[in-house]
């Protein structure tokens, strides 16, 4: 799919955040809106999955360490078929399966349940080292937080990945600069993060702008460097699309009013 198909679906999908989490009135806008590019790309064009068999051993697999983007995750795969729209007017509900953080065991698509914060890479890790050894040619996909990549976990699974030479394996960090408390920065620094992932043994391409389908679509397409795995560092935008959402902090985890959700869906029209 070329990027100027994905482009509405993309408009969709931020759309159907808002409304989620309107419905709801709670969850986590900013960082959901900020990853739709990311997710859209990889699961239309770059992942061997089926709707109609969720289940099939030989599928691509997927890891959102960030799981509080939960509203992006429930997004894409309803635009790919694996779960109904009808499903948002329950999100966040008791009993519903689209909770909060996903459950791989409730919503048909999702491969590992997340949430807290810095163990996805590590299970993304697992499927691709259990993929080598099967002989299969399964890629794993992991979208990765900013704020999250403070976390220590993140590193020790990073330097397994290089030491397993794990190249079926792609870590998408959501670089929005941004986190609950604050910026980057102000909470604990990441520092040289284009040096460190280098460092850390990976083949890393690094885009200025996150956002844009061709950069991404470029990136995930780029082939592996044999033994290595991929690491694409996305400068994003939090909130991004919604204008009095980006880059600001407070959008975070935060609902949007039936006010704002219209003011928000406007700006989203075709």
């Amino acid at each position: 799919m070329n990027t100027q198909e994905l482009t509405p679906i993309c408009r969709q999908m931020r759309r159907d955040i808002l409304t989620m989490i309107n419905n709801a009135g709670s969850g986590h806008p900013g960082g959901s809106l900020s990853a739709v590019e990311l997710m859209a790309s990889v699961f239309f064009n770059h992942m061997r999955i089926d709707p109609q068999n969720s289940d099939d051993p030989d599928r691509d697999r997927f890891v959102l360490s960030k799981g509080h983007a939960a509203p992006c995750y429930y997004a894409v795969l309803a635009a790919k078929g694996f779960i109904s729209r009808d499903e948002y007017a329950n999100f966040r509900q008791l009993h519903s399966i689209l909770q909060g953080h996903p459950d791989a065991k409730k919503v048909p698509g999702v491969d590992a349940s997340t949430g807290s914060l810095g163990q996805g890479v590590s299970i993304a890790v697992g499927m691709a080292l259990g993929a080598k050894h099967l002989g299969k040619d399964t890629k794993v996909f992991a979208l990765v937080g900013d704020g999250e990549s403070q976390e220590g976990q993140i590193w020790e699974a990073y330097m397994a990945a290089a030491h397993y030479k794990l190249d079926n394996l792609t870590v998408m960090i959501d670089n929005n600069g941004l986190q609950i408390d604050g910026t980057n920065d102000q909470v604990m620094s990441l520092g040289d993060l284009p040096a460190k992932l280098r460092a850390f043994g990976f083949d890393l391409i690094e885009l200025p702008d996150g956002n844009d389908l061709d950069a991404i679509e470029a990136a995930l397409s780029k082939p592996t460097m044999p033994g290595k795995p991929k690491a694409i560092l996305a400068h994003t935008v939090k909130g991004k699309g919604v204008s009095f959402m980006e880059n600001q902090v407070g959008w975070h985890g935060k609902a949007p009013n039936a006010e704002q959700r219209e003011q928000a869906l406007k700006e989203l029209e075709d």
